[in-house]
């Protein structure tokens, strides 16, 4: 029986929105994608306990209240039912060691729910010069090179050290909790995927890897690969 992988969605005035991409990259490599809501209670235990595995879709910002922060002038827009829905879906699929995979945003919103913190824009909140993150390209083309850590969940996915990826953020996680590492980073610092050392399958990407599917780039398919048959097992 294929897995059920449950896909975050975005919430924009009272429209819940998934691009096409997330759904086709989980239904290409055997999952059967299940779009989520964004309501907190008693409906999240029904659904942890139908699906296979999370899919941490991209989108707006994350409320910097939940990390400690105030809004600083970088801050987008924030959708706080989306926070409050994705923080305790990843808890409870945590503490099922239920497999998980986070896209850019998806990546972030993952490392509040553990303990992290993050950039609320990487370009007022660093000093050093920084790559361009929000790439002037089509999304299916690799604008900048990240490097992987030997011996990670990644690494052993991808097997690779390093490779290209696009690229569509200002936000970016800062500091990893204990229990979770980071397992790839851009040339110039900025953290680019982390994952869970205790888990069987928890992994976050800064990058878009659903949108290089459309040119058939080994590496993500690699990744969804990977995080179905996780969901298989």
């Amino acid at each position: 029986m294929k897995p059920i992988i449950g896909v975050s969605s975005s919430l924009k005035e009272e429209t819940l929105t998934v691009s096409m991409d997330n759904i086709e990259a989980v239904a290409a490599f055997g999952g059967v994608p299940f779009v989520l809501p964004n309501q907190v209670g008693d409906a999240i235990d029904s659904i942890v306990e139908k699906i296979d595995g999370l899919l941490l879709t991209g989108g707006g910002d994350i409320d910097p209240t939940l990390f400690g922060e105030e809004p600083y002038n970088g801050l987008g827009s924030i959708t706080p039912e989306r926070d409050a829905f994705e923080i305790a879906i990843i808890e409870k699929m945590l503490t099922l060691d239920k497999p998980i995979l986070g896209i850019c945003r998806g990546a972030q919103i993952l490392n509040i729910a553990v303990g992290g913190d993050m950039y609320q824009d990487i370009y007022s909140q660093t000093e050093k010069k920084l790559l361009q993150h929000d790439q002037k390209a089509p999304r299916w083309h690799a604008s900048h090179f990240v490097q992987v850590t030997k011996g990670s969940l990644l690494h052993e996915i991808t097997q690779s050290e390093g490779f290209k990826v696009n690229s569509f953020h200002h936000q970016a996680n800062r500091m990893v909790p204990t229990g979770f590492e980071v397992s790839a980073v851009s040339s110039d610092g900025i953290v680019e995927a982390f994952e869970s050392k205790s888990h069987k399958f928890v992994l976050g990407v800064q990058w878009h890897p659903e949108y290089l599917l459309l040119k058939n780039e080994t590496t993500s398919a690699a990744i969804f690969r990977a995080f179905i048959e996780a969901c298989v097992k």
